[in-house]
């Protein structure tokens, strides 16, 4: 898969004759941007339900149970606990025509919370927050898809929408399963949003990623009274951390390598017996993934036999990079420019006035919220589930102010905003932006037709499919 290799480029002045073929605006005046207006109240209550919910991978059982409650109420057919995944659910509207994607995601992080303060306020006994914003992201997917389900009713266009209840975004592959199980195969085009800093919708690809829990198991004794009866599983962790920070030295510029060790025992007496490590690779490209991985599992090996320990390692997920469509994201760039951007009022100027004392000179002028940033294409050093999708089937997205400028995803300052009236903002933007797009894709073939033939060149004649989890069932209670 060469991401750089095979990319169609298609001009600006291309894709605006394409979006000269078809207007999202019937003659009776029908906006699916005043549709997703109409919705701002629904909006925020759902984000600020999931907000506060703040449940974490695979274990979203409140959270999915309100966005399909949401979808049945206005008339969708829900399909529960697909891909073998209880949290994971389709909701669909419409007949013929294209079938267009709404992704959403709904899980939080865990080890992080914060109330809605502009200063540091954890929340006592609360073990998880949405620090990356996929409450904002789950509650906008929600009111583009009930938009668009309103313009297609009302303007009679054929078509179907479909939106997709993604669990485990944060390190479960939620999406990869679903792809793997084929629940995108018949889809036209796929459209997915998240929440940011800035509003943009240039192409940016992402990094390929596998992560793994090492588990070291040894022999407890006694640290003091019989140390040489002992084998130390936490030594098999260290060791092996340790010849992974060398490996970092020869390693490409743009891979990167991380690890928390989530076990190393209860007492400094007792040699712990057993020790776990998490770690994640990351590299442009699925096969740079695979020969890292491969140095890695032998340094934990090396590890092992050094400390007299024994080890095993479980593949926990696993994203393909993201393929990224140019026909697709400069026509979401001309949506997201017609939306503009987020405006702050009076108060919310304040609040975010006082985030930015904690921001340092991360911070940017606050007045960037309400620009648009250029179009480029680039590679991201993130990584996402949305990528196996995107080599599935055809996908765009775009990325809004949700946070203050200069705020860094997986933050409690991500955290504070994506429960605040900034954040609905930003969803609101991200919502318009797309069922903007969708009503395009909806009635017009050329620009359809376009963005598939750029992908079909991309993914290449003899592409087949392949997952960096391998064959492994969902990890149900990776997040227990």
């Amino acid at each position: 898969m060469k991401l750089f290799g095979r990319s169609v480029l298609v001009s600006g002045a291309t894709v605006a004759l394409l979006l000269m073929g078809a207007s999202p605006l019937s003659a009776d005046g029908h906006d699916p941007a005043e549709k997703v207006a109409a919705q701002k109240e629904r909006t925020a209550r759902v984000a600020q339900e999931l907000w506060e919910l703040a449940e974490v991978g695979y274990l979203e059982t409140q959270s999915t149970a309100l966005l399909q409650s949401e979808l049945a109420g206005e008339g969708f057919d829900i399909t529960p606990g697909i891909a073998e995944i209880p949290t994971a659910f389709v909701a669909e509207w419409g007949d013929g025509g294209p079938i267009i994607a709404i992704l959403a995601e709904m899980d939080a992080l865990p080890g992080i919370n914060q109330s809605a303060a502009a200063t540091r306020d954890p929340i006592d006994g609360k073990h998880a927050g949405h620090a990356c914003g996929h409450n904002l992201f789950g509650a906008a997917s929600l009111t583009a898809a009930i938009a668009i389900k309103q313009w297609l009713e009302a303007t009679g266009t054929p078509g179907r929408i479909r939106f997709y209840g993604t669990p485990a975004e944060e390190g479960g592959s939620g999406k990869v399963y679903m792809t793997r199980a084929g629940m995108f195969d018949d889809v036209d085009i796929a459209i997915h949003w998240h929440a940011d800093d800035e509003n943009s919708a240039a192409a940016q690809t992402s990094l390929a990623n596998r992560s793994a829990k090492f588990r070291f198991t040894g022999i407890s004794a006694h640290a003091a009274g019989a140390p040489e009866r002992g084998r130390s599983a936490l030594d098999g962790v260290e060791a092996m951390n340790m010849m992974a920070n060398m490996l970092h030295e020869h390693v490409p510029q743009d891979a990167r390598m991380h690890y928390v060790i989530t076990s190393g025992g209860n007492a400094p007496n007792v040699v712990p017996d057993f020790a776990e490590v998490f770690y994640y690779v990351r590299h442009p490209e699925p096969d740079g993934v695979e020969e890292i991985w491969k140095r890695l599992e032998n340094a934990a090996q090396g590890a092992a036999m050094g400390t007299g320990t024994e080890v095993t390692w479980e593949v926990i997920h696993g994203n393909n990079p993201l393929l990224v469509n140019e026909t697709l994201a400069k026509a979401m760039d001309a949506k997201l420019r017609m939306v503009g951007g987020v405006e702050y009022d009076a108060e919310e100027r304040a609040w975010a006035e006082e985030i930015q004392k904690s921001l340092g000179d991360a911070a940017k002028p606050l007045e960037s919220a309400g620009e648009i940033g250029a179009y480029s294409k680039s590679l991201g050093y993130g990584s996402t589930d949305v990528g196996d999708v995107s080599w599935a089937t055809p996908t765009v997205g775009v990325r809004t102010a949700t946070w203050v400028p200069g705020t860094s995803a997986h933050s409690w300052q991500a955290v504070a905003a994506s429960g605040h009236s900034i954040g609905h903002k930003g969803a609101q933007v991200a919502a318009k932006a797309m069922a903007l797009m969708a009503a395009e894709l909806y009635t017009n073939p050329e620009l359809r037709a376009a963005a598939r033939a750029e992908f079909d060149q991309a993914r290449g004649p003899n592409y087949q499919y392949k997952s960096l989890l391998g064959d492994r069932a969902p990890p149900l209670d990776y997040r227990k």
